[in-house]
């Protein structure tokens, strides 16, 4: 009998449990619920946030933008120009982009310049356009990283011109598109875009014809180079600074840190290596640019009165060109701009520097 009414008992007590087991899954579920609902909202809070931040920097590009359109409008005066049309420009990968619209720039303002590029035919039909509009613009062609193209460009400049006053280092070469980080390509990157530019300044500074305005060297670089970036930026901290402190910075430092970094692509250690991690051949090939910038701004500052070059970098920002795929958001004409600012400083005495839309940013 007790067995039995033992077992009416369970009998009883089962469905008890089965609905305690079902409200303590409500719980579950309800708790679960409630945590998906913070994460969600937390998420959309971020995603909010970062919306917002974009949308502040596009408002502030687009406010520089308009301001930098009001500033060209404004004419140099007769005080202000130091150049006329004796004065002689020469743009590196000038047939297109950028290169082109700074050769473009400056001739409007009445200098001579000298369109190169390393394709012949494409950098005499780009000559010839400007000239068409009837602009002092010539073409020679001039491939940065071969030293007989340079020798003989050299000697053709100072046989006809008898030097040069200005020099813009627009050649470059990237391979790298949206969210890409291609490395197969790095040492054509940094032989061109460093080790090329290096050879051009080294090979035009004799030819810097003085005067007291003192000769101008732009080189074309870019914020994904800066050595303090907020994300994008060499993680070794001794090597970082040491290329920040004047007194090590050398050109063997600089050489000898794309070359390790070089090295660490082939044998494929690279990515501990503490490079930039976006368009990482691309940005170390700018950073090599702007360190050497400020390198040869200090050897430059040792030349006598009279015979003074002023070198800076600049970056044009992200342009539509077919160097960024076609994606930026900013024309060719816009990203020009800074360098022809540059070019053509009145009473020039800014050396040294990079710039970003007529303005002063850190390295």
């Amino acid at each position: 009998m007790e067995k039995n009414e033992s077992a009416d008992e369970h009998l009883e007590m089962e469905p008890k449990r089965e609905k305690e087991r079902d409200h303590n899954d409500e719980g579950s579920d309800s708790e679960e619920d409630r945590e998906e609902e913070i994460r969600d909202r937390e998420c959309h809070e971020r995603e909010k946030k970062m919306s917002d931040k974009k949308q502040r920097a596009k408002e502030r590009r687009e406010k520089r933008r308009q301001e930098i359109s009001l500033l060209r409008t404004i004419p140099y005066s007769d005080h202000q120009r130091w150049w006329s049309a004796d004065t002689i420009a020469v743009v590196t990968g000038a047939n297109r982009g950028i290169g082109f619209e700074i050769v473009h720039q400056l001739a409007l303002h009445g200098v001579t310049v000298i369109l190169t590029s390393r394709d012949a035919a494409v950098g005499e039909e780009a000559a010839k356009v400007l000239q068409e509009g009837g602009l002092n613009v010539f073409f020679h062609q001039l491939d940065i990283v071969d030293p007989s193209s340079i020798k003989a460009f050299c000697e053709w400049l100072q046989q006809n011109y008898g030097g040069l006053d200005i020099l813009v280092n627009n050649a470059g070469v990237n391979f790298n598109y949206g969210s890409v980080n291609r490395l197969e390509f790095s040492e054509q990157v940094i032989v061109t875009n460093y080790f090329g530019t290096k050879n051009i300044i080294k090979a035009m500074i004799p030819l810097m014809r003085p005067s007291a305005s003192g000769a101008r060297i732009v080189n074309v670089s870019s914020r994904l180079g800066r050595l303090n970036g907020r994300r994008n930026r060499i993680g070794d901290l001794s090597l970082r600074h040491q290329l920040e402190d004047m007194d090590s910075l050398s050109e063997e430092l600089i050489d000898k840190t794309v070359t390790t970094f070089l090295d660490q692509v082939k044998d494929g250690s690279w990515a501990s290596g503490g490079w930039p991690q976006t368009y990482t051949d691309y940005s170390m090939s700018k950073l090599a640019v702007n360190t050497y910038t400020r390198l040869m701004a200090k050897v430059l500052s040792e030349r006598p009165e009279g015979q003074k070059i002023y070198i800076n970098c600049y970056c044009p920002g992200w342009v539509k060109t077919a160097m960024t795929g076609w994606s930026g958001h900013t024309s060719p004409e816009e990203g020009a701009d800074t360098g022809v600012w540059l070019a053509l400083l009145p009473d020039q005495v800014v050396t040294g520097k990079f710039f970003s839309e007529r303005r002063e940013v850190s390295f």
